[in-house]
């Protein structure tokens, strides 16, 4: 039964491809949108990723796939890492049985702040000049029975400094171990696109939704970096099915740093 099918789809795809064809030599030229599907096959050409090192949920355990550069320019890994077929945005996606870092037991598809073209390691201080974080992004999807996902953060040395953190369909900007410090909406649908901003300067991070300030955090710290991607927070221990269908998933389509 299996091969019958394959044969029939297999007649489908032939038939669909002739009349692809046969338009084609009548059409106009190309939409953009037809011309950036046709070049547009990794994230990197969606993103400007230069200055980003990549984590993927995959790997041994405690020590996940790293992506940097250059080998991030033309890398992606679906369905943890890819670009929309229009290069609209990049889908980022972690299972709760994905594999973690050894500081976290939550897994993750995140980009990390780097320098140097990708070489370094970003590390800068809240209290010498101004460093901008902005991100579109729209949560996708959430994980089962703990339905929390992380879009995007300000790191500090060990631990996250503030981010935005979905939980079901309140969304949350932290500070420090306080996940519930200031609302920003109780009514975020699955799939709506904001803009996430931090503006860190003079010991605050000041913290904006769609071009509105929200909050502003006291932060005093010269080993910070920006983050962002799709961070769950959950995993097999308190969510089922522990597999790879069970995940959190963000899209983003515009990212961009600035230090000043």
């Amino acid at each position: 039964m299996p091969r019958t099918r394959t044969l029939v789809l297999a007649g489908i795809t032939a038939a669909v491809s002739t009349v692809t064809l046969t338009l084609s030599a009548h059409a106009g030229p190309p939409t953009p949108n037809e011309r950036a599907a046709d070049r547009c096959t990794h994230p990197a050409e969606a993103l400007d990723l230069t200055n980003w090192k990549l984590t993927l949920p995959t790997g041994d355990d405690e020590d996940p796939t790293e992506i940097t550069q250059p080998d991030l320019a033309t890398f992606s890994a679906d369905p943890w890492f890819r670009v929309e077929t229009d290069c609209a945005a990049v889908r980022f996606r972690a299972a709760v049985s994905g594999v973690t870092t050894g500081g976290s037991s939550y897994p993750r598809a995140e980009l990390r702040e780097m320098t140097d073209d990708g070489e370094d390691e970003a590390e800068w201080s809240t209290t010498d000049g101004t460093h901008t974080l902005v991100v579109k992004e729209a949560f996708i999807a959430l994980p089962e029975e703990r339905p929390w996902v992380v879009g995007a953060q300000v790191h500090g040395g060990d631990d996250d400094v503030t981010v935005f953190r979905l939980e079901g369909s309140s969304l949350y900007i932290t500070d420090g171990d306080d996940r519930h410090h200031h609302l920003v909406t109780d009514d975020y649908e699955l799939g709506t696109q904001f803009e996430a901003k931090f503006v860190a300067e003079d010991g605050e991070i000041d913290v904006y939704y769609n071009g509105r300030l929200e909050t502003t955090i006291d932060h005093d710290g010269d080993t910070n970096y920006f983050k962002a991607g799709a961070y769950t927070q959950a995993n097999c221990d308190n969510s089922e099915p522990c597999d790879d269908d069970n995940y959190g998933e963000v899209r983003i389509s515009r990212i961009k740093v600035t230090h000043s």
